[in-house]
């Protein structure tokens, strides 16, 4: 009746009596930059930190220009020879007819030269007068734009910058360039604008500026949207790196007055740039995405127990805070701003560490709170995991990504994301056999017994286990009777042509011989014409008595 689970339950017993369950390690220094730099890797960047990538790539970079140029100059070369060899072969015959067409256009020219100047001597005065008023024109023109401008650049010293433009038409302003663009401003782009120059006014004259740079940036990157998205994270980090620097040798700000700004300016920056740099079309993100969700869906039926998860769930406050922190990572893809999404990161390994707290009575490990990561992404299947992930990787301000909870927290999630991807039989210790039942939804793992329910359980919670156990009972009977059928087709098959053959053996070993038709046998009494040494035939005599 349970026979797929009751050999289930043999083998994960003899797994048990070889070796114990082990569960998933990471150790820490595999989560560093496998450069040594002390700073969090990342598999986005092959392991790397954000700096020694960004070092890596652009050496990668160099060598390929490099390339790319002796080659382009050495199929110049080439062209050039082949071009010169071709034309001292046809020189020397067209050296004669070449002199001749010279002469004949030298002497066209001279005369239409000669022509013109006896028609236009006379308007050539005219000419100069209209030239000269064109030039006291652009003069008195020049003079007032000169005016112009002195008087915007006073103004621009001596009042704020973010006093001379509402935000609205601040924004209007960067998006001028492109067309597709002017459009009303969001309330959420109003809002954060507004949040920006409150927060500038702090600074004073740094603010003002920083101001400046992030309106050069965001004009610079609406111009460069045919950029790969590669190129276009090249360019926000070289301006998150050149304003750092800025910040702490030019203007001389504290260390912690530098994260606030940072954290303000990626805000301000990437609340415009979202819609245009997250998951774009000419990235792969989206079928990374689809890929990643389809994997999910599929280990939907991945227990606790095998990813030796330490988190109880019949307890009421671990139950809530698994609820929190599953919240939490789908929220992620609600927000628009690297450090928003990775605030929720950090929210949803808080709400795990506590649940472990809870559990164990005890602090959580790093051992223990990977596999419940792993549990929590299995369970709550977030949305564009991996467009999300990129666009952190991508967009981010790199201090956070290399140091700090936000950079561990965010380097776990990209290690539970590879593992779910290349999560086979032996990472969850079981036979390969029961992982592909499971993988194609033959069968699944035993469910929890309504019998071990704690009492303050809903009964719509046992009433639905039971309605699953019995669900798994007629699918495993369905199963055995379909295997059965087919067996028993095919015995029908073999014992059917087993038959025939045996038929063929027979008739090929003793072959039917048909003898001809025997003559009929003369009667006893008849006349034997062809024997005379017959006897007479009997006659009967009768006796007297």
């Amino acid at each position: 009746m349970f026979l797929s689970l009751t050999l289930f339950s043999l083998n994960r017993k003899k797994m048990n009596l070889k070796s114990e369950r082990r569960g998933i390690h990471v150790d820490q220094s595999e989560l560093l930059c496998k450069k040594g730099c002390g700073y969090y890797g990342n598999p986005a960047w092959q392991g790397f930190c954000s700096k020694c990538w960004r070092e890596e790539y652009h050496k990668a970079r160099q060598k390929q220009i490099q390339e790319d140029w002796e080659l382009a100059e050495r199929l110049q070369r080439e062209e050039e020879e082949a071009y010169a060899s071709s034309q001292s072969t046809q020189g020397a015959q067209s050296l004669t007819f070449s002199k001749f067409e010279e002469k004949k256009t030298n002497e066209k020219t001279r005369k239409v030269t000669t022509v013109k100047k006896f028609f236009t001597a006379s308007s050539r005065t005219g000419a100069k007068k209209v030239a000269q008023e064109k030039i006291v024109k652009q003069g008195q023109l020049g003079r007032e734009r000169n005016a112009d401008n002195i008087l915007r650049d006073l103004k621009e010293i001596f009042t704020p910058s973010w006093e001379l433009a509402s935000p609205t038409e601040e924004i209007q302003e960067a998006k001028a360039p492109s067309p597709s663009i002017n459009r009303q401003a969001s309330i959420e782009t109003d809002r954060v604008s507004k949040e920006f120059i409150e927060f500038l006014k702090t600074y004073h004259k740094p603010g003002q500026d920083i101001y400046k740079q992030c309106k050069l940036f965001l004009d610079t990157m609406n111009h460069k949207r045919d950029l790969s998205i590669e190129e276009q994270s090249e360019c926000a980090q070289d301006f998150y790196q050149n304003v750092a620097e800025k910040l702490q040798t030019r203007w001389k700000v504290p260390p912690e007055k530098v994260e606030k700004a940072m954290d303000q300016i990626e805000k301000y920056i990437m609340t415009r740039q979202y819609k245009y740099v997250f998951c774009p079309e000419t990235t792969d993100d989206e079928k990374k995405d689809l890929a990643v969700q389809k994997r999910i869906r599929a280990l939907h039926w991945v227990t606790p127990q095998m990813l030796c998860v330490p988190v109880n769930e019949e307890i009421p406050e671990v139950s809530d805070m698994v609820v929190k922190a599953i919240t939490d990572i789908i929220e992620m893809d609600s927000k628009r701003v690297p450090r928003d999404k990775l605030a929720c990161i950090t929210k949803c390994s808080k709400h795990i560490f506590n649940a472990i707290k809870i559990t164990k009575n005890e602090p959580a490990s790093a051992d223990d709170f990977l596999p419940t990561l792993i549990y929590i992404v299995l369970k709550g299947n977030p949305p564009r995991l991996q467009s999300n992930i990129q666009y952190i990787t991508r967009f981010c301000n790199p201090s956070r990504l290399m140091t700090g909870e936000d950079g561990y927290y965010f380097t776990n999630l990209c290690c539970a994301v590879a593992f779910i991807e290349k999560l086979d039989a032996q990472s969850l210790n079981l036979s390969q056999e029961d992982f592909d039942r499971f993988m194609t939804g033959q069968t699944s793992p035993k469910k929890q017994e309504s019998d071990s329910f704690s009492p303050d359980v809903c009964l719509g919670v046992k009433q639905m286990y039971k309605n699953l156990d019995l669900l798994s009972q007629l699918n495993e009977r369905q199963e055995r009777i379909v295997n059965e059928a087919k067996k028993l087709e095919e015995d029908l098959i073999d014992w059917t042509d087993g038959i025939t053959k045996e038929v063929q053996d027979i008739v090929e070993k003793y072959p039917l011989d048909i003898k001809p038709k025997n003559q009929a046998l003369a009667a006893i009494d008849s006349e034997n014409v062809e024997n005379d040494k017959l006897p007479p035939p009997l006659q009967p005599q009768v006796y007297a008595g």
